[in-house]
């Protein structure tokens, strides 16, 4: 009896213990991973890897697209498109459609597939990266997914979609790329293509609850930072400023000048209370503004300013330093976050365009160029090349690399790729 009694306890326990597990959320379920700094605490990551070395798994896509893959449990997912604008097809408007895809972490293998015809009319092209640029984001209930004048939607972990929101009705020739944010009950959306807006949504009915106008030529993924005083802020770049809103009530917080007359493509980093942002495809580049501020700051809050950044791929944060590469010229970047002093520029061979943001893991930065090479450098101070990895695939590679555990994922417009020891 005292037996039985015994083994049901224990089986309960493991049980329980199994679901707690599976509850928890890993480090990379929304893009640029769980807090958007595009670093990971892994170990173990591959550094060396190619068609017949170091690939667990690889899977064909039904459709290309510029989207990450996130983890959720033991599930990956991923967006791409169908129909309409895929290279080496003809296709029609009318077929357009965007997939959300549940792959099996463990194998790789489609568990579903769930299309979402397009709302029309629509980009007669996309320059560079297509119909499914912003990667979705994912919690215990639901899957969120953003697909430009399509609208903002819910699924459930089954794939049944719960929810449609709309968040604009224009389009643009460069896409929509900006990916969901999720914060306490609310998921934000940075509509500046489809509305000039951004919006927070309720995660469970997609309703709104508010809305921020006027933002401009901002193709970012918002970032939830802290002030030095613990404050939660929203920090979205825009044309010519950078902005930053109460995240639970869409209150004007503050806003910076940057001195950029671009369009800003970039996410934002933070660390102590300092948000960093690089931007625009000349003139200034790159700046720093210490949160907490209220109205105008940028006379009193902004800390530097630099002509070297990106007009394409955010950074990382590491130490005090901030590490990137150019989108265009190949060159990796490191400078001291203080100051915004370059302390390496550096040249990588046959770089080509990377439109990939930085990844920080395992002591490495990893940095994806278009054509499916990846760089491996020394996460410190000093240029160090640790690796070259290619692939034969010779389709694109616009997604950021995302990370499983001790593997890496890195997609192309053709295939998923599992990397691991």
């Amino acid at each position: 009896m005292l037996k039985a009694m015994m083994t049901k306890l224990l089986s309960g326990a493991v049980l329980m213990f199994s679901a707690a597990s599976l509850a928890a959320e890993p480090d990379w379920s929304a893009f640029r991973g769980q807090e958007a700094m595009g670093v990971s605490s892994a170990k173990g990551l591959p550094l060396k890897w190619g068609d017949s070395e170091n690939i667990v798994w690889k899977t064909p896509l039904p459709g290309p697209g510029a989207s990450s893959a996130i983890v959720f449990q033991d599930r990956i997912y991923l967006t791409c498109y169908t129909g309409f604008f895929v290279p080496g097809e003809e296709g029609s408007k009318d077929n357009l459609k965007r997939h959300l895809l549940a792959l099996n972490r463990k194998d790789g293998k489609l568990v579903w597939d769930t299309a979402i015809k397009a709302k029309l009319p629509e980009e007669d092209r996309i320059r560079d990266h297509g119909f499914a640029a912003n990667t979705p984001a994912a919690d215990s209930e639901r899957i969120y997914c953003f697909f430009g004048k399509s609208g903002v939607l819910a699924f459930d972990h089954s794939g049944k979609q719960l929810w449609q929101t709309d968040v604009g009705e224009k389009t643009h020739g460069w896409g929509t790329a900006a990916s969901p944010v999720l914060y306490k009950d609310l998921v934000f959306i940075n509509a500046s293509v489809e509305s000039e807006s951004l919006y927070a949504l309720d995660r469970t009915t997609g309703k709104e609850k508010w809305r921020a106008k006027g933002i401009r030529e901002a193709w970012n993924t918002p970032v939830v930072v802290s002030a030095k005083s613990g404050r939660k802020e929203l920090v979205v770049a825009t044309q010519g400023k950078v902005l930053a809103f109460d995240p639970d009530t869409g209150k004007d917080l503050w806003s910076c000048k940057t001195d950029i007359g671009w369009y800003m493509v970039p996410s934002v980093v933070a660390h102590d209370g300092v948000v960093y942002c690089l931007g625009g495809r000349s003139g200034v580049a790159a700046l720093a503004v210490r949160a907490g501020g209220e109205g105008d700051v940028t006379e009193s809050h902004r800390l530097w300013k630099s002509m070297k950044g990106s007009n394409v791929s955010s950074p990382v944060f590491l130490n005090g330093h901030l590490y990137w590469v150019h989108e265009s010229r190949g060159v990796a970047y490191c400078a001291k976050a203080e100051t915004g002093e370059i302390v390496y520029e550096q040249r990588l061979e046959r770089a080509g365009q990377v439109y990939a943001s930085a990844l920080l893991a395992d002591g490495r930065l990893y940095y994806t160029t278009r054509e499916g090479r990846t760089f491996v450098l020394a996460s410190k101070p000093e240029f160090e090349q640790l690796a070259v990895n290619d692939f034969s695939d010779r389709s694109t590679f616009n997604g950021t690399p995302s990370v499983d555990g001790s593997r890496l994922l890195i997609r192309s417009d053709k295939f998923l790729y599992c990397i691991g020891q």
